[in-house]
């Protein structure tokens, strides 16, 4: 990522998705003027997430398509997951 600093515009852009645009720009319009560095901050802090989650995404459609194993520490939770889906089940629950 390039180390421009961060704009309004720029967070706008790295959101990537336009109801989160959107979202972003009313709460930074309509923030006063003693809470502005605040909302600001919270969004830098979500569109610099965003940013490394969609780099991490595309390694990792780049490895899968070269065909090699995702990287990262990958944890198997599919017998928590079914225990915890048959004990809800177990209280009647759908």
């Amino acid at each position: 990522m390039s180390e421009q600093p961060w704009t309004i515009e720029r967070i706008r852009d790295a959101l990537g998705n336009p109801a989160l645009a959107q979202r972003f720009l009313g709460e930074i319009n309509r923030a006063p003027a003693h809470e502005l560095l605040s909302v600001f901050a919270k969004w830098e802090r979500i569109a610099k997430n965003t940013v490394v989650a969609v780099e991490r995404g595309r390694a990792m459609a780049a490895a899968e398509a070269r065909g090699e194993e995702p990287s990262g520490e990958w944890i198997d939770a599919t017998d928590r997951v079914t225990a915890e889906a048959d004990r809800i089940r177990s209280r009647g629950a759908a």
